[in-house]
């Protein structure tokens, strides 16, 4: 694998960590090219991350490049890229993520830009970390989705690259202080599938999320 997925590994947990998304130790952080995954060592200090503390393991876990041994969620990370065929995988303690783990359910679809992430996002059961169990639930929460909230323990986004999974993970967190803030005010309404779709249909028809050029000014004929 590259030298750049590795780099591209440790840029991703230092801009994780800018943002207050990563703190010491706690998280990790992948991203598939072919047959090789570059994954977080354990125990590294993840807002300073650097290269060569970025493990290279094949699909089946065995460490190909690299002197740390990977994440204990390694289960997690590869069982994300056999079942979702993702590209990137990104598993934080964020704070409000978090905080919302400890009492929700399911984080309700009460603004459109959730439906980034898949809509309203399940929490997975709480099991030990590192452990199968763990793995199988969160897995399980993320059919349909590209995010998940982990009981009392954080929150997991994947996407096709590590651009969009570190994006995901920023906009999951948005949508936890969202959903916290309007929670104190009242009562949050939630978007009805119907408004779901309709986003979802004018999304597609307008382009959202990508820019457009002007078209150029057409001179009135005389």
């Amino acid at each position: 694998m590259p030298d750049r997925e590795r780099a591209a590994v440790a840029g991703a947990c230092r801009r994780l960590g800018a943002e207050g998304l990563l703190v010491g130790t706690a998280g990790n952080v992948s991203v598939r090219a072919g047959d090789r995954v570059a994954i977080t060592a354990t125990g590294a200090v993840l807002a300073q991350l650097t290269p060569d503390q970025v493990t290279v393991v094949d699909l089946d876990g065995t460490v190909v490049a690299g002197t740390l041994r990977p994440t204990s969620e390694l289960g997690l990370h590869l069982g994300v890229y056999r079942r979702y065929g993702a590209g990137a995988v990104v598993h934080t303690h964020a704070p409000l993520a978090t905080a919302l783990s400890c009492v929700l359910d399911e984080l309700p679809c009460i603004h459109y830009q959730l439906l980034t992430l898949g809509g309203a996002v399940r929490v997975a059961p709480y099991a030990t970390f590192g452990t199968p169990e763990l793995a199988e639930s969160v897995l399980s929460a993320l059919e349909g989705r590209s995010a998940a909230l982990m009981a009392n323990h954080g929150a997991l986004t994947h996407a096709p690259t590590l651009d969009e999974a570190v994006d995901h993970a920023l906009l999951l967190e948005w949508a936890c202080r969202l959903y916290r803030d309007a929670v104190a005010l009242g009562t949050p309404r939630v978007l009805d599938a119907r408004q779901q779709l309709d986003v979802i249909e004018a999304a597609a028809a307008r382009g959202y999320g990508t820019t457009h050029p002007v078209p150029p000014v057409q001179e009135e004929s005389r």
